[in-house]
This record gives C-alpha cells, sequence and structure tokens, in this order.
C-alpha cells in the first residue's frame, strides 16, 4: 500500500503565484523530527560544555588550595626558623661580653695567639653573582627565602665558631692574680737573692702568708704538680693556644697532673719550697714554653 502523499501549498503575495509540493507522509515526518531535534541536540551539546568547564573549574580551584596550604606551611616553617636565627644571634650576642680585665689582656696576647683563636676564617662571605632576576612566582620567592635562610645559617655558624673560640681563648687567658700579696720581684734583670750577681728573673715573686691559697689563673689542664729543682713543688697548668702558668715554691699540692681545673679553683698552697728565702709564690706565664712578662696580662 503507498504511503499517503500531502501537498504544500506555497504562495508569494507579491506575485501571487502558488507553488505546489507535494511529499510523502515519511519524508515529512523525517522534516519536522529534524526540525524540532537540532535545538535540543544543540541545547545538551551547550549543557555538556557547561559541565565540562565547572569541572575544570573545580579542578583548578583544588589545586590553587593545595598550592596555598603548602606555601602556608612553608611560610610558618620560614617564620620558625627566622625566629631560631634571632634567638640565636641574641644568646651569641650576650656569650660576646667580656670583663674588661680578660678583653684587655686578650688585646695584649701576641697575633699568633688571637689568630689560633680566630682559626684563620674569612671575615665574610663572597657577594654572589649578579644575575637576572627570574620572574616573581610563589615557587621562585619561596626559593630565594631559603636560600637566604641557608646563607643565614651558614653565616651564623660562622659567627657562632668564632665567638665560642674567642670564649675559649678568654678562659685560656690569665687574667687574673694567682693570690693577693706584696709584689716583691718583677720579671727581668735583677740580682740573685742568694749570690748578689745579675741573674734573669722570668715571673713573679709575690710575698704572701704560709698556707696562703693559690688559685688558677685560667682554665686548663695541671700538666704537672710535684717538687721541679729550684721551683720547689710545683704546678704548671696548661691552658691551651700556646699558653701555660707555672706556680712555684708551694708548701702543698690541691690538684694532681691531668686534672682539668677552672679559673678560680685553689691549685696549692704558699710555701717556701726549693731555692726561696721567705714564703712566697714565684708565677710565670709561658708562651709556646717562653717565659713573658705576667703583668702584661694582669689586671691592675
Amino acid at each position: 500500500m503507498r504511503s499517503p502523499r500531502y501537498t504544500i501549498l506555497i504562495a508569494n503575495r507579491r506575485t501571487g503565484a502558488v507553488r505546489r509540493l507535494t511529499v510523502s507522509r515519511r519524508t515529512l515526518a523525517l522534516g519536522l523530527t529534524i526540525l524540532l531535534g537540532v535545538p535540543s541536540l544543540v541545547a545538551l551539546g551547550s549543557r555538556g560544555a557547561d559541565v565540562a568547564e565547572v569541572e575544570a573549574l573545580r579542578a583548578m580551584n583544588e589545586t590553587l588550595q593545595l598550592e596555598n596550604d603548602s606555601y602556608r606551611e612553608a611560610t610558618g616553617e620560614l617564620t620558625t626558623q627566622i625566629s631560631a636565627l634571632q634567638m640565636a644571634l641574641s644568646e651569641l650576642s650576650d656569650e660576646a661580653e667580656l670583663d674588661a680585665a680578660t678583653r684587655r689582656a686578650i688585646e695584649k696576647l701576641p697575633a699568633v695567639v688571637r689568630s689560633r683563636a680566630a682559626g684563620g676564617s674569612p671575615s665574610g662571605a663572597a657577594a654572589p653573582a649578579t644575575t637576572t632576576p627570574p620572574a616573581q612566582t610563589p615557587e621562585t620567592t619561596f626559593g630565594i627565602l631559603r636560600d637566604l635562610l641557608g646563607s643565614l645559617e651558614s653565616r651564623l655558624e660562622t659567627v657562632r665558631s668564632r665567638i665560642e673560640n674567642e670564649q675559649a681563648l678568654a678562659r685560656a687567658t690569665p687574667a687574673t692574680w694567682p693570690i693577693i700579696g706584696w709584689l716583691t720581684s718583677g720579671y727581668g734583670s735583677r740580682k740573685d737573692p742568694f749570690t748578689g750577681r745579675p741573674d734573669f728573673h722570668s715571673g713573679l715573686d709575690i710575698s704572701a702568708n704560709r698556707g696562703t691559697p693559690i688559685k688558677a689563673t685560667a682554665d686548663g689542664t695541671v700538666e704537672a704538680a710535684a717538687y721541679q729543682g729550684n721551683y720547689g713543688n710545683a704546678v704548671l697548668i696548661d691552658h691551651g693556644f700556646g699558653l701555660s702558668t707555672r706556680y712555684g715554691h708551694m708548701s702543698g699540692f690541691r690538684v694532681r697532673a691531668g686534672q682539668k681545673v677552672k679559673r678560680g679553683e685553689v691549685i696549692g698552697y704558699v710555701g717556701a719550697t726549693g731555692r726561696a728565702t721567705s714564703s712566697h709564690l714565684h708565677y710565670e706565664i709561658l708562651l709556646n714554653g717562653q717565659a713573658i712578662n705576667p703583668l702584661r696580662l694582669l689586671a691592675k
């Protein structure tokens, strides 16, 4: 059976001409379907594009959130490190303070001794080469901050090492008197008290009553505590940096060889042992084994 056919009349209002278009029902149905379906397909495509755009925006937002969290964490770490550096610098500033007498004594030490404490480290780091700065992004900014912190930490270690060495030198410098008494003989040329002939005196003779406590004039390690010929009972203390001190004519010991002592610690007592005419302390300061004038370092 043939499909019904439909005639569509198309009239031109200006000319009055009429055109006839005959189509089958199947062709008409297909045309209507296409005519009505195109807007729906366009709407569906637009909706699909909107969903994809929303998903892309959601993914970008999650990425930005992760980056913000990462930067916030990094900022917190940088702040903590900066605070730690500030505290360390403050502590170093407090530690660097020396009393006036010790400071003067260190300044009077030979340059070779002070250079040992300095360790020969350079006074400052070389300036970085000038380069074209990179584009400022969060990554480059944090990279610059991390590099700066690394440089500060390195500088802090250098400063800390120098101050620790200076503090060690301060503790090792014989800057205090071993006893309180009368200075009866100084360093240098004098008449020998036994023969009356010219003689070189390698230290100071400080007169005091027998049994007066003798104190170490700097931190160090007792190298010897024994009878030593003309010195009688004597203590030799090694302070490091090539410095040592000797205490002679003692009546008794309070320390033994190998013992570590601190400045101000009692090491023995005044006596008249060895080549001595009366109770007194013979006190020497030695630099690399050679006697120097103790008055150069002792506080007035």
